[in-house]
């Protein structure tokens, strides 16, 4: 029996670094986008943690907000942060390659599809802060 195998062209598979998405900012951006998920996670998590606390009264809610101020969560919190809004800047800005609005033929331009959702954001920051700063 012939082994068909045996004719084919051996395939080239070149060595790859193991920290080959640090060798350029593009790769860097595109892992830590990646790894802001976990974080994305995190937040949602915690928020559905603070809601279940709220609803069992005010006890249980004043023992959710020490467990918050614990050093740990500080910093996870705070870094959670840092990800949750380097996911929403990078989604943004991804908006326009994934989306491709013609108007009478032509392309919108990427800042015109990419600003209505920074300008959102921005708005809706500002109406909760209010929110939240009137007591």
């Amino acid at each position: 029996m012939i082994n068909p195998t045996e004719y084919l062209p051996k395939s080239y598979h070149p060595r790859v670094s193991t920290y080959w998405w640090l060798t350029r900012w593009v790769y860097l951006k595109f892992i830590l986008r990646e790894a802001s998920s976990v974080f994305v996670a995190w937040t949602v998590i915690l928020t559905l943690l603070q809601i279940r606390a709220l609803a069992a009264g005010p006890a249980r809610y004043a023992e959710f907000q020490d467990w918050l101020r614990s050093p740990l969560l500080l910093v996870l919190n705070a870094v959670s942060l840092f990800f949750v809004v380097f996911h929403a800047v990078t989604w943004f800005n991804l908006a326009p390659k994934a989306m491709v609005v013609r108007v009478g033929g032509r392309r919108l331009p990427n800042l015109a599809i990419s600003a209505p959702n920074f300008a959102a954001w921005a708005v809706l920051s500002a109406a909760i802060a209010w929110i939240l700063m009137r007591g």
